[in-house]
């Protein structure tokens, strides 16, 4: 526990010297309600109906904004492998006596925070502000989602920035991943009556599985027996990019 504590600390002072990536993590989300969210209200004006209830845009978006969210914060922070490797500290790292899988939950253990800092704030200004429905009974619900999700995608790129060597090759998966993941998805609309295709492809993408948790813990819409499924499958992709980083992490030591 000690070794996770001190990894967190050092990611902790390692990202508040970088205010504008913590500014970001936590208000870019808030921004993207604001201006989506409204923006689309209007121009939708009906908004949508999601198994007999309906929805304004911007309440139907919300849980597509705390999955941007944790996306996010998980992209930023498997940047820093990069700057880790440029200074040294990173094969430094590789040497002290700490596991693999430590140093990556230590590693994660604040920015988790942070992830959920900005959903917290996020749901609360969709509620004051935009008069969004929320369940509050199952906002702590809602918050060990973000976490546990936000974990799920920092060990999926961390595994693509430990075996890259460019940082340009990184940043290029990442805009693909952030593109084909959330289009693919319901974040931004419902896939029911999409073409079968694209049906197919967003119901096997783990962007899927986490915004379907997370509309249901904030709206109580969805299938009980699908989300169980989505939500072992999310821990299986979790679990399999954990193991697959540390692997990664041992091949370059």
């Amino acid at each position: 526990m000690n070794t996770i504590l001190a990894v967190f600390y050092r990611d902790y002072r390692q990202r508040i010297t970088n205010i504008g990536f913590m500014f970001w993590d936590l208000f870019a989300p808030v921004a993207y309600l604001l201006l989506f969210g409204t923006g689309f209200e209007r121009a939708l004006g009906g908004g949508f109906v999601v198994e007999g209830q309906h929805f304004g845009y911007a309440t139907f978006f919300l849980a597509g904004v705390l999955a941007m969210t944790g996306f996010t914060v998980a992209m930023n922070t498997s940047w820093t492998f990069f700057m880790d490797k440029d200074s040294g500290i990173f094969y430094e790292l590789l040497t002290y006596p700490i596991t693999r899988r430590q140093f990556l939950i230590g590693k994660v253990c604040f920015n988790v925070l942070l992830s959920a800092t900005g959903a917290f704030l996020t749901v609360l200004l969709g509620a004051i502000v935009m008069d969004i429905p929320v369940r509050w009974a199952f906002l702590p619900l809602t918050l060990v989602i973000v976490v546990f999700t936000t974990a799920g995608w920092f060990f999926w790129f961390s595994f693509f920035s430990v075996v890259m060597r460019r940082m340009d090759d990184f940043n290029t998966m990442t805009s693909a991943s952030y593109l084909i993941l959330m289009f693919f998805s319901p974040m931004f609309y419902p896939i029911t009556g999409m073409p079968g295709w694209f049906s197919a492809l967003a119901w096997v993408n783990p962007m899927t599985w986490q915004v379907d948790l997370l509309r249901w813990s904030l709206l109580g819409i969805g299938e009980p027996a699908l989300l169980v499924v989505e939500a072992i499958a999310f821990a299986a992709f979790s679990g399999i990019f954990l193991a697959l980083s540390a692997r990664a992490f041992n091949r370059v030591a």
